[in-house]
Formats: structure tokens, C-alpha cells, sequence
């Protein structure tokens, strides 16, 4: 997946037939210090909290985005910046800390109503919403606003899980854009008793919907409004702002939106009297513009160039204004299950012992730049995360010699095995990592192979096609991962799940078919699941995971932000490991 790339909480959790593991209690701070910003404020906190009105937020984005119509993007910054001009059914609680994590209604009134034993999800769509002209927002917008994403010819960088969960047509429906007399409102899974009514009839149960709900596909879009591939260029508004332009490649400018009610939106706010955000801008130009004041955002929101880092961390004044968060990426390897003699499950132990994780740290930039040393299958910002240290990483973080060669010798391997690692040649951290994978290894024993391959065709054609890794002997393949949405479900299904395992595009590159692992993930999606149960079943995969010893978890990814002066309302949002877009207000007048 490409996403990193997720109120009154209790009320609505209440009210929910079947609720969320996101719904559990968490803790996390809003108040801003008195004494001043530091350094890592917004991780945990709130800075300058301010409710004042006016003044322009510049945005500066290194390329374009992958698309501004909420139903054609897929990347994180985007997923963020939607919130700006439009409400999905279900949204994020805007606050740092772990209740960032927590999914709320935002264009619906509640939770998903779960109705005919997990097979339908019921929304009510708000009263009173208005799009940006004035005109009622209602359930056949969203209903409309879901069809368009199953014209993929049309709008191709969207998520598809619309198409795999819901049941009716949703196998056959081209989208609205084929004979529009016939096929607008034409998807048969997606009803709308009622102008606020709008119901989703699921294939199958599916307990985590409410996050599918979230997603900006959910963003009301007026069928007459809608001009296919063009409406990226003015997405119609139901958020605080609005599209006063787009030069394509070149700027955005919002502008904000009269008939937005806050009332109906309270994840978002609408202080500036201006966005900006300009377009392939060089990222050490964005650097240098950001720390002088010139902007206020690096829209991406992945950190500072190298430069930049040195320059912020060498400096107390600039130090304090940054802030190095948790992404929700991780970088890790994949132990492969079917390539001898990782097929036996000490081999693959004795690769986790020997693993020199300092080493490979510095490969990915440190601790700051790269992150934090990693002992787990899935990251912090997870729902259900809790920290555990299986083989040491955190005790020995430059490897357990000698539990390496006491798991060599109980799978037969005494004196090591040969193997190969497979990697991205084009980049340059990924290849130093694997270079100090090779070069722990050998240490104990374990001679390994480097064989590098072009990003571009490493997920389809090398690392993600079973019958090359197996030829090929691919026994340990770097890479990295990143859910779409912050549950154990989320991120483990495609990476670990048994049925995930295909020929081609192979997203479960360890080729784990575990029945314990299988059977957990099963229950996650059950009818009538709790928080609680939901939290525990994520941390038990998360120990069969590495039982089984089919991840090498090496740095729990974390980018240095920079926090401009100027802006209010600056905090982590936890689950897009980014600033959180949606409240930002600015104090330059």
C-alpha cells in the first residue's frame, strides 16, 4: 500500500453495533508550554493554540501531488491536505498523541450502524452540510462520490477496497463515466433510502469499515459537478476552504469556503484567509525558504534534506522549532519461508540474532533522520502496539553472537549457510543497510549474496514474484511498509495473511501462511469484536510474527519536521505522522 502510506470518543463508540479498536482509551497531552517552544513539542502537544483569524499559510511541494480530487489520491500528505476543502464520512480525532489514532464521524452523524449479521454499514449524512455554492450535501453524493472510484481507466491512484468489500455489482460496475444515463447511481452495493440516508452492502462482514469510511473516496462529490479527470482542478467543497485556482504544476490557492459551518466539522478549522501551496519546488529550496520564514509548510511532510539537518540540529534557536515524530513507516526485511534452509525456522532466528541494528540505523540516517531501532513486526503508532524485545535488538542492538550460532546449530547449520539479500540498488540507504546486514552475518557464519534491482520493477518483477525469489535464492528481501489505516488488521493483512501470497505484485514477500497468524487476522474482522479484544489480537500477531521470524524489523521510520514560528495550532497527528493540515492557523497577521 502506498499510505504510510488512523468528539466524544465513548459516545460514539457506544453507539456503534460493532466498534473499533481505534475507540480504546488513550492518553495524550494539548496543552502548549508556557516557557516557550522546544524541541519535539508538537509530538505531544499542542504549540501556540490560538484561535485568531487571517493571514496566508504557504504550502511548498518538491513535485506534484499524485491528484486533488479526493476519490484519485493515495498518498499521506494528500490524505491530510483533503481535509482542507472536504468532510469524508469518518475522519481522524484532530489532536496529538496516540488520539490521533482515533476514528470519528465527520460528514456522518455516528459510527457505522452494523445491520443483517455484519453485512450492511448505515450512514447518516449530517444535517444542514452545504457544498460551497450553497446546495444541500446529501447521501447521494457520497453514493456518487464511491461509484466514481470504480472507474479506474478514469481515476486510477485511488485505494480500491470499495471494489473487493462491497457485494451487489460492485464485481461488474464500470463506474458513472460509461453511459452515464445508465450507470450514475447505477452501483447496486451502495443505497440511499433517503436523502441522509446512505447504506454500504458488503460481500462479506468487514469490522474495520469505519476506516474504509474515512478514507476522502467518502467526500460527497454533485454528480453535475463532477468532470471526471478535470475535477482535480476544482474539487467541489464541503470543508473550510475552497479551490480558488489551480495552475497545474505551478500553485494551488485556497480560499475559505462561506457556507462552511464549523459546527458540522469540528476536526477542522478555518483561520487562515489564504492557502498557498507552490509546485515543484527544489526540497533543499523548500528547506532554506521554510527556516527563513519565506513558508510555512513543506507540504510532504517527510522532513528535512540533509543539509537542513544539520543545520536545525547544530542550532538551539532552530532546534527548538522541530520536531522528529514516528512516520508509521517502517523499514524492515522479510525472511523468506520457501528459500533453504530460511525454511526452518532457526535459520531465519539465527538471522534475527546476528542482525547488527546500529549498523543498519545509521544506513537508514541515524536516529533521527532514520529512526527508531525497531524489535517489533509492526510499528508505535498502531493500535495494539506494545513494546517487546525478542531477540535483543533493544539489549544487544549490535547483534547476539552467540544466540546466533546456538540457533545455527539447532537448524543444522552450524557452521552458517549461503544465502542472498535482494534490494533497491537506486537507493542508496537501502544498499548501505544491506551491505551491514551482509557484513553481521558473516560474523556468525552466514554468507550472503548482494543482489540489487530497480525500484521501479522490484515489487512486480524480483522481491514480489515468489517463483524469481525462489529461483534466485532471495532469502532475506529489504523493503518497507506503511498502513492505510492504524490497526493490526491494517497492517498486517497484506503483509503476513496466507491469502495475500500471489504470483505476481506479492505483497507477502516471507510467504507466511501461519494458521495462527490467519485465524488472528480472521478475528479481527468479526461481527461484535471489542477495543479491547481488537488491540490484544494485534499484539498477538504481532509476537507470532516474530516467533516465526519472517520480519527483520530494523528502524521504526522518523522524519525531522521544522515547525514555522508563524503558525498556530501545530501538532503531530499521529496517524499521518505528519503535521496535522486541517487546524493550522497562522500569527503573521
Amino acid at each position: 500500500m502506498k499510505r504510510r502510506r488512523s468528539v466524544a470518543v465513548t459516545a460514539a463508540c457506544a453507539a456503534a453495533a460493532v466498534v473499533l479498536a481505534a475507540c480504546s482509551s488513550s492518553s495524550s497531552s494539548s496543552t502548549s508550554s508556557v516557557t516557550g517552544p522546544s524541541y519535539g513539542q508538537a509530538i505531544t502537544s499542542v504549540v501556540n493554540p490560538s484561535t485568531a483569524k487571517g493571514g496566508t499559510i504557504t504550502f511548498d511541494l518538491t513535485n506534484v501531488p499524485d491528484s486533488t480530487d479526493p476519490g484519485n489520491t493515495y498518498y499521506a500528505y494528500m490524505w491530510n491536505f483533503t481535509r482542507l476543502y472536504v468532510m469524508p464520512l469518518m475522519t481522524y480525532v484532530s489532536t496529538p498523541g496516540s488520539g490521533g489514532l482515533q476514528v470519528v464521524p465527520d460528514l456522518a452523524t455516528g459510527p457505522g450502524v452494523v445491520g443483517d449479521n455484519g453485512l450492511t454499514w448505515t450512514y447518516t449524512i449530517k444535517p444542514n452540510v452545504k457544498f460551497e455554492d450553497g446546495t444541500l450535501v446529501t447521501s447521494q453524493d457520497v453514493k456518487y462520490a464511491v461509484e466514481r472510484t470504480f472507474a479506474k481507466n478514469v481515476l486510477p491512484n485511488g485505494p480500491s477496497y470499495f471494489q473487493v468489500l462491497l457485494g451487489g455489482n460492485a464485481a461488474t460496475y464500470p463506474g458513472p463515466y460509461t453511459d452515464r444515463s445508465k450507470n450514475v447511481m447505477g452501483l447496486t452495493a451502495v443505497t440511499t433510502p433517503n436523502s441522509t440516508t446512505v447504506v454500504f452492502h458488503l460481500a462479506h462482514p468487514f469490522a474495520d469499515f469505519n476506516y474504509v469510511a474515512a478514507i476522502p473516496q467518502t467526500a460527497p462529490v454533485p454528480p453535475d459537478k463532477d468532470t471526471g479527470a478535470n475535477y482535480q482542478l476544482h474539487p467541489i467543497s464541503s470543508g473550510p476552504y475552497m479551490f480558488q485556482s489551480y495552475q497545474l504544476n505551478k500553485q494551488i490557492t485556497l480560499v475559505p469556503n462561506p457556507n462552511w459551518n464549523p459546527a458540522t466539522d469540528p476536526q477542522a478549522k478555518q483561520l487562515a484567509s489564504k492557502i498557498i501551496v507552490n509546485l515543484n519546488v527544489n526540497a533543499n529550496d523548500i528547506d532554506n525558504r521554510l527556516m527563513a520564514g519565506d513558508i510555512q509548510m513543506d507540504m510532504s511532510g517527510t522532513g528535512v534534506q540533509a543539509a537542513a539537518r544539520a543545520q536545525i540540529l547544530s542550532s538551539p534557536s532552530l532546534m527548538k522549532q522541530a520536531d522528529d515524530p514516528i512516520s508509521g513507516f517502517m523499514w524492515f526485511a522479510y525472511i523468506n519461508t520457501k528459500v533453504a534452509p530460511l525454511n526452518n525456522v532457526a535459520c531465519r532466528r539465527a538471522v534475527e540474532y546476528a542482525a547488527d541494528k546500529v549498523t543498519m540505523q545509521d544506513a537508514y540516517g541515524g536516529p533521527v533522520a532514520g529512526g527508531t531501532i525497531a524489535s517489533t513486526a509492526m510499528p508505535p503508532n498502531i493500535v495494539g502496539y506494545q513494546s517487546f524485545d525478542m531477540y535483543d535488538a533493544l539489549s544487544q542492538p549490535n547483534g547476539d553472537v552467540t544466540q546466533a550460532k546456538q540457533e545455527l546449530t539447532a537448524c543444522g547449520q552450524p557452521n552458517g549457510f549461503t544465502t542472498s539479500i535482494a534490494y533497491r540498488s537506486d537507493r542508496p540507504k537501502e544498499v548501505a543497510a544491506a551491505t551491514a546486514l551482509q557484513a553481521a552475518l558473516a560474523a556468525v557464519g552466514i554468507k550472503a549474496s548482494l543482489k540489487g534491482y530497480p525500484s521501479g520493477t522490484y515489487y512486480s518483477n524480483f522481491a514480489g514474484s515468489p517463483a524469481y525469489v525462489h529461483s534466485h535464492d532471495l532469502g532475506i528481501d529489504f523493503g518497507g511498509w506503511a498502513a492505510d489505516w492504524p490497526d493490526g488488521w491494517g497492517w498486517f493483512d497484506e503483509i503476513t495473511n496466507g491469502n495475500a501470497i500471489v504470483p505476481a505484485g506479492n505483497t507477502n514477500i516471507s510467504e507466511l501462511n501461519d494458521p495462527v497468524v490467519n485465524s488472528l487476522l480472521a478475528q479481527m474482522q468479526q461481527l461484535g469484536s471489542t477495543p479491547a479484544s481488537r488491540a490484544s489480537l494485534a499484539n498477538q500477531i504481532d509476537h507470532q510474527v516474530m516467533s516465526d521470524a519472517v520480519m527483520l524489523p530494523i528502524v521504526y521510520a522518523k522524519s525531522l519536521l521544522y515547525r514555522s514560528p508563524s503558525l498556530t495550532n501545530v501538532f503531530v497527528q499521529s496517524y499521518y505522522g505528519m503535521y496535522n493540515y486541517a487546524t493550522l492557523g497562522t500569527n503573521s497577521g
